[in-house]
Protein backbone atom coordinates (compact mmCIF):
# COMPACT_ATOMS: atom_id res chain seq x y z
CA UNK A 1 0.00 0.00 0.00
CA UNK A 2 2.55 2.48 0.52
CA UNK A 3 4.43 1.78 -2.41
CA UNK A 4 0.75 2.51 -4.24
CA UNK A 5 0.87 5.95 -2.50
CA UNK A 6 4.48 6.46 -2.82
CA UNK A 7 3.72 5.62 -7.41
CA UNK A 8 0.85 7.90 -6.73
CA UNK A 9 2.34 10.50 -5.11
CA UNK A 10 5.28 10.69 -7.58
CA UNK A 11 3.01 10.93 -10.28
CA UNK A 12 1.18 13.87 -8.99
CA UNK A 13 4.19 15.88 -8.31
CA UNK A 14 5.11 15.07 -11.93
CA UNK A 15 1.94 15.96 -13.24
CA UNK A 16 1.65 18.98 -11.41
CA UNK A 17 5.12 19.94 -12.48
CA UNK A 18 5.17 18.89 -15.78
CA UNK A 19 1.24 20.17 -16.66
CA UNK A 20 1.58 19.63 -20.27
CA UNK A 21 1.50 15.86 -20.22
CA UNK A 22 -1.88 14.36 -19.95
CA UNK A 23 -1.55 11.19 -18.31
CA UNK A 24 1.74 9.41 -16.20
CA UNK A 25 2.97 7.69 -19.07
CA UNK A 26 3.52 11.29 -20.99
CA UNK A 27 5.52 12.88 -18.08
CA UNK A 28 7.63 9.54 -17.95
CA UNK A 29 7.98 9.52 -21.70
CA UNK A 30 9.36 13.15 -21.82
CA UNK A 31 11.43 12.66 -18.71
CA UNK A 32 13.22 9.56 -20.05
CA UNK A 33 13.19 11.65 -23.44
CA UNK A 34 15.22 14.45 -21.48
CA UNK A 35 17.64 11.59 -19.58
CA UNK A 36 18.45 10.21 -23.12
CA UNK A 37 19.15 13.97 -24.50
CA UNK A 38 21.64 14.32 -21.12
CA UNK A 39 23.41 10.98 -21.06
CA UNK A 40 23.81 11.85 -25.20
CA UNK A 41 25.70 15.15 -24.24
CA UNK A 42 27.90 13.34 -21.54
CA UNK A 43 28.81 10.53 -24.39
CA UNK A 44 29.60 13.61 -26.89
CA UNK A 45 31.62 15.79 -24.48
CA UNK A 46 34.41 12.48 -23.17
CA UNK A 47 37.15 12.34 -25.75
CA UNK A 48 37.98 8.95 -27.94
CA UNK A 49 40.53 8.20 -25.60
CA UNK A 50 38.37 8.75 -22.20
CA UNK A 51 36.49 6.23 -22.71
CA UNK A 52 39.00 4.09 -21.42
CA UNK A 53 39.88 6.42 -18.18
CA UNK A 54 39.62 4.68 -14.97
CA UNK A 55 39.55 7.08 -11.97
CA UNK A 56 41.08 4.23 -9.93
CA UNK A 57 42.01 0.60 -11.08
CA UNK A 58 38.70 -0.74 -9.05
CA UNK A 59 36.44 1.42 -11.22
CA UNK A 60 34.52 0.87 -14.33
CA UNK A 61 35.91 3.33 -16.98
CA UNK A 62 33.86 5.97 -18.73
CA UNK A 63 32.62 2.99 -21.27
CA UNK A 64 32.04 0.78 -18.69
CA UNK A 65 29.66 2.96 -17.22
CA UNK A 66 27.69 3.84 -19.98
CA UNK A 67 27.38 -0.05 -20.69
CA UNK A 68 26.40 -0.80 -17.15
CA UNK A 69 23.31 1.85 -17.64
CA UNK A 70 22.51 0.72 -21.19
CA UNK A 71 22.35 -3.40 -19.50
CA UNK A 72 20.27 -2.11 -16.98
CA UNK A 73 18.29 0.36 -19.17
CA UNK A 74 17.36 -2.79 -21.23
CA UNK A 75 16.89 -5.55 -18.36
CA UNK A 76 14.55 -3.51 -16.27
CA UNK A 77 12.73 -1.92 -18.92
CA UNK A 78 11.98 -5.62 -20.39
CA UNK A 79 11.05 -7.22 -16.85
CA UNK A 80 8.72 -4.28 -16.00
CA UNK A 81 6.61 -3.96 -19.34
CA UNK A 82 6.83 -7.44 -20.56
CA UNK A 83 8.82 -6.09 -23.99
CA UNK A 84 11.27 -8.42 -25.13
CA UNK A 85 14.77 -7.02 -24.97
CA UNK A 86 16.87 -7.27 -28.30
CA UNK A 87 20.10 -8.20 -26.17
CA UNK A 88 20.60 -10.18 -23.48
CA UNK A 89 21.06 -9.33 -19.64
CA UNK A 90 24.92 -7.83 -19.37
CA UNK A 91 25.67 -8.26 -23.29
CA UNK A 92 26.50 -4.17 -23.23
CA UNK A 93 29.12 -4.48 -20.48
CA UNK A 94 30.64 -7.41 -22.52
CA UNK A 95 30.80 -5.51 -25.27
CA UNK A 96 34.87 -5.87 -26.78
CA UNK A 97 34.08 -2.49 -28.45
CA UNK A 98 34.29 0.30 -25.98
CA UNK A 99 35.01 3.24 -28.28
CA UNK A 100 33.45 6.65 -28.04
CA UNK A 101 31.07 5.83 -31.62
CA UNK A 102 29.55 2.17 -30.69
CA UNK A 103 29.14 2.85 -27.03
CA UNK A 104 27.01 5.65 -28.14
CA UNK A 105 25.07 3.62 -30.35
CA UNK A 106 24.53 1.09 -27.49
CA UNK A 107 23.59 3.58 -25.03
CA UNK A 108 21.00 5.46 -26.99
CA UNK A 109 19.87 2.16 -28.43
CA UNK A 110 19.28 1.01 -24.67
CA UNK A 111 17.30 4.54 -23.95
CA UNK A 112 15.15 4.00 -27.18
CA UNK A 113 14.13 0.61 -25.68
CA UNK A 114 13.03 2.15 -22.37
CA UNK A 115 11.03 4.81 -23.71
CA UNK A 116 9.42 2.83 -26.91
CA UNK A 117 8.24 0.10 -23.97
CA UNK A 118 6.96 3.00 -21.64
CA UNK A 119 4.90 4.53 -24.31
CA UNK A 120 3.73 0.90 -24.83
CA UNK A 121 1.91 1.19 -21.45
CA UNK A 122 -1.19 2.86 -20.14
CA UNK A 123 -1.68 4.78 -17.00
CA UNK A 124 -3.46 1.52 -15.49
CA UNK A 125 -0.81 -0.73 -15.94
CA UNK A 126 1.68 1.59 -13.76
CA UNK A 127 -0.40 0.49 -10.57
CA UNK A 128 0.28 -3.52 -11.50
CA UNK A 129 2.90 -4.90 -9.31
CA UNK A 130 6.16 -6.79 -10.98
CA UNK A 131 8.36 -9.01 -9.20
CA UNK A 132 12.11 -7.48 -10.27
CA UNK A 133 15.28 -9.87 -10.23
CA UNK A 134 12.88 -12.56 -8.58
CA UNK A 135 12.25 -11.26 -5.29
CA UNK A 136 11.13 -7.24 -5.27
CA UNK A 137 7.53 -6.60 -5.63
CA UNK A 138 6.70 -3.12 -6.67
CA UNK A 139 4.09 -1.41 -8.86
CA UNK A 140 5.41 -0.84 -12.49
CA UNK A 141 5.71 2.65 -12.29
CA UNK A 142 7.43 2.50 -9.00
CA UNK A 143 9.91 -0.20 -11.10
CA UNK A 144 10.35 2.68 -14.04
CA UNK A 145 11.12 5.07 -11.00
CA UNK A 146 13.77 2.90 -9.57
CA UNK A 147 15.12 2.87 -13.22
CA UNK A 148 15.46 6.29 -13.63
CA UNK A 149 17.29 6.61 -10.62
CA UNK A 150 19.84 3.82 -11.19
CA UNK A 151 20.45 5.66 -14.64
CA UNK A 152 20.57 9.41 -12.99
CA UNK A 153 22.98 7.69 -10.56
CA UNK A 154 25.56 6.26 -13.27
CA UNK A 155 25.60 9.28 -15.39
CA UNK A 156 26.03 11.48 -12.14
CA UNK A 157 29.08 9.29 -11.31
CA UNK A 158 30.96 9.98 -14.80
CA UNK A 159 30.66 13.73 -14.28
CA UNK A 160 33.84 12.81 -12.21
CA UNK A 161 35.40 11.06 -14.99
CA UNK A 162 34.89 14.41 -17.46
CA UNK A 163 36.31 16.65 -14.63
CA UNK A 164 39.22 14.17 -14.42
CA UNK A 165 39.61 14.51 -18.16
CA UNK A 166 39.62 18.22 -18.13
CA UNK A 167 36.52 18.10 -19.55
CA UNK A 168 33.85 20.73 -17.81
CA UNK A 169 30.62 18.36 -17.51
CA UNK A 170 27.32 19.10 -19.26
CA UNK A 171 25.38 21.75 -18.30
CA UNK A 172 22.23 20.07 -16.27
CA UNK A 173 19.49 19.30 -18.19
CA UNK A 174 16.65 19.57 -14.81
CA UNK A 175 13.64 20.67 -17.15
Amino acid sequence: MKQRLLATLLFVFCAVSFAVAQNPVDVMVKEWERAKAYTKEYLEAMSDSGYALKPTPQMRSFAEQMLHLTDANYGFASAITGEKSPINFGDSEKSTDKSKANVTKLTLAGYDFVINSVKKLTPAQLNENVKLFGRFDMPKGVAIAKLFEHQTHHRGQTTVYLRLAGITPPQEKLF
